[in-house]
């Protein structure tokens, strides 16, 4: 058993919710609420896992180099409007 405080907002759509019939019981809600808060960690660990590999494979890519910041830019403009 696990005991939890909401918010006075919170504890009136919880109600609202099991009201209209969108969920059985508050325990759903809150199931349902578990569920995409784990869903959520689930993506940002994986979206943290991407970052990192990104970050090693462009360590690992070559000698960096000086760039023109406006070039850069521009050719990336052309790229996506030749992608339509």
């Amino acid at each position: 058993m696990v005991t939890i405080s909401l918010s006075t907002e919170q504890a009136e759509r919880l109600r609202n919710a099991v009201a209209s019939g969108a969920y059985a019981s508050s325990d759903d809600v809150v199931q349902d609420a578990l569920r995409l808060w784990e869903l959520r960690e689930r993506e940002r660990a994986e979206d943290l896992a991407r970052l990192k590999q990104a970050y090693v494979e462009g360590k690992h890519s070559g000698t960096p180099r000086e760039i023109d910041r406006e070039s850069f830019l521009a050719d990336l403009r052309e790229q996506f409007r030749a992608r339509g």
